[in-house]
């Protein structure tokens, strides 16, 4: 279970090293950005969704695979 959880993380990471280049991740509609003259705040909702179905999908499969 430890190493399952350490691919998770180390699959985590590569998505956010690389995130710029996958296509209209963090920009998807529904996530929330105001920006003022001094002021920005970012809400990646529809993004944080999005990775929870898929990391749910995946550790679904796992455990279904497992038993």
């Amino acid at each position: 279970m430890l190493i399952i959880i350490g691919a998770i993380f180390i699959v985590a990471g590569i998505l956010v090293t690389y995130s710029n280049k996958i296509p209209h991740l963090g920009k998807l509609p529904g996530d929330i950005r105001i920006e003022r003259e001094n002021f920005s705040f970012y809400f990646p909702v529809m993004t944080s969704i999005l990775l929870s179905i898929i990391v749910s999908l995946v550790l679904y499969f796992i455990n279904q695979w497992k038993n």
